[in-house]
């Protein structure tokens, strides 16, 4: 008898459908998984062997063939030992028919429980495209793939409570999502900052547009405690980012049965020791990288320069296009990357070149062969480039009487809904990723504005791609004005933002 379950498989970071075909017949006794299954998959096996087994049902003495349909796709992981056991159950007549418009996945303990798997909300979202109405999943899954609308998720302990379930004698409740919010954490709030007013400043008009930024200062400025304050002054997240960022966190097991669904932006921060291909993604099997799980957040790198060249210049393509694509000989995958660049550097390697104590013991070479370390089509791609003074004796002494980050986070806020509105439809989120054509509509400069771009564009050196960085700089200061025209105030500020020269460390 063949038996036919519904389940669902991962690609990258979607979700597809998988028909998990289970056809027991006569002869010597076997178990075979077909369908491009890895060794994971095939280690189904035993575990569904024992499983039922330790449930107190009879394994079927026959000849068990499981082919996991469509045949040419790659099945990996462990998410296939539910729906496998059930296959061969319903075959053997052990269970009667399973439910037309339902799906099962999750990995079977030897005991018969449900363990977690990975990628719960992909898989999820994947069913209710299919049209599957009901999801059965392990307990620990089931308030992740609850945020798929559509779909009415059941928790699974173990196999008895599902077989119970499926004969009417011990009804599952669904689970009922619950609505996500976003908690900050207490530790981290602009109000806990001394001094560094300009920098708070030019922080918050990066967070209101998107855009990236370099904080450059001697060691102790306080660069990397600025950084770590950043997300709680970011813009909400509306519930499809947080989808886009959940989905991605899911597949790499970074969600759990308490933080179901990510609800802040993420603020991924890696070492300076970091591969290129952990940075960008990759592996045989093609993974997200930190610039993937810094989707709609933000990455921070802390030492730029210590990063070797072949991780930094790998972000140049993904910070202009907002996604990656990862070629391998068994796949190829495209991941979503659109994040913040923030980045932070000492101005020398000793870190005190240009300070007033002329305490540097860098040579000029030195420092200019550490500046050399960054290309100048990344340094382009940086929208402000921050320079963070080393704080005085009486602004240490001083108690930090600074704006906390929600009336901040407020501010960007209303913003940002400025830039939703006006870009509705045309793919833009924010002032950061707008095109040309947007930029000649919205950020159109008046004569004066005009000659005081055209002398900036004349001293600084600049290039056609930071002249368009420095009109949407000025439209999101604009915008945080609640100005409808770029007027000249709002383009000096936003020309201030590129004047640091690196050959005198300010």
């Amino acid at each position: 008898m063949v038996s036919k379950i519904r389940s669902l498989g991962l690609g990258g970071i979607s979700g597809y459908e998988v028909s998990v075909e289970c056809y027991l017949s006569g002869g010597l006794p076997s178990f075979d998984i077909v369908g491009l299954a890895d060794i994971a998959v095939k280690e189904a096996r035993e575990r569904v062997r024992a499983a039922i087994k330790n449930c107190g049902i009879k394994f079927p003495v026959s000849r068990i063939t499981v082919n996991l349909a469509p045949a040419n796709t790659k099945k990996a992981g462990t998410v296939y030992d539910l729906p496998v056991m059930l296959g061969i159950l319903a075959a053997a007549d052990y269970i009667g028919p399973l439910p037309e418009d339902g799906a099962f996945f999750g990995e079977l303990s030897l005991s018969g429980e449900l363990r977690p798997v990975t990628g719960a909300l992909p898989m999820a979202l994947a069913a209710e495209r299919a049209g599957i109405a009901k999801l059965f999943v392990p307990a620990d899954n089931a308030a992740e793939a609850s945020y798929a609308s559509g779909v009415t998720v059941y928790p699974i302990a173990n196999v008895s409570q599902l077989l119970n379930h499926l004969d009417g004698t011990e009804p599952i409740a669904p689970v009922e999502p619950k609505e996500p919010a976003p908690v900050y954490p207490q530790t981290l709030d602009f109000s806990e900052v001394k001094g560094q007013d300009n920098v708070k400043r030019a922080l918050e008009v990066a967070a209101a547009g998107g855009h990236n930024i370099l904080l450059v200062g001697p060691p102790g400025a306080g660069k990397s405690m600025l950084a770590k304050r950043l997300p709680t002054i970011l813009p909400d997240m509306s519930r499809v980012e947080m989808l886009e960022c959940t989905e991605i966190h899911s597949v790499m097991g970074l969600t759990d049965r308490d933080n179901p669904i990510v609800t802040t932006r993420p603020f991924r921060s890696p070492h300076h020791t970091i591969s290129a291909t952990a940075m960008a993604g990759g592996t045989s099997n093609p993974r997200p990288g930190e610039i993937s799980l810094a989707h709609n957040g933000v990455l921070f790198l802390d030492e730029l320069p210590e990063f070797t060249s072949d991780v930094l210049e790998s972000l140049r393509q993904p910070l202009e296009d907002g996604q990656v694509t990862i070629s391998r000989a068994s796949a190829s995958m495209t991941y979503p990357c659109r994040f913040m660049l923030v980045c932070a550097m000492n101005p020398c390697r000793c870190g005190w070149y240009g300070h007033p104590s002329h305490r540097c013991t860098c040579s000029e070479n030195a420092v200019q062969r550490y500046h050399e370390r960054l290309s100048g089509p990344l340094l382009d791609r940086i929208d402000m480039v921050i320079e963070v003074p080393a704080l005085e004796f009486e602004e240490l002494r001083d108690k930090p009487n600074a704006e906390s980050s929600a009336a901040i986070r407020e501010r960007v806020n209303a913003a940002r809904a400025l830039q939703q509105t006006r870009y509705a439809g045309t793919g833009a989120e924010c002032n950061a990723y707008i095109g040309s054509k947007l930029l000649d509509t919205y950020c159109a400069l008046d004569s004066t504005c005009e000659k005081l771009m055209k002398d900036a564009y004349d001293r600084l050196g600049l290039t056609a791609r930071s002249y368009d960085r420095i009109l949407r700089v000025a439209r999101t200061i604009a915008d945080l004005a609640s100005s409808e025209s770029i007027e000249r105030q709002h383009l000096a500020e936003a020309i201030q933002y590129r004047t640091y020269d690196f050959r005198e460390g300010g």
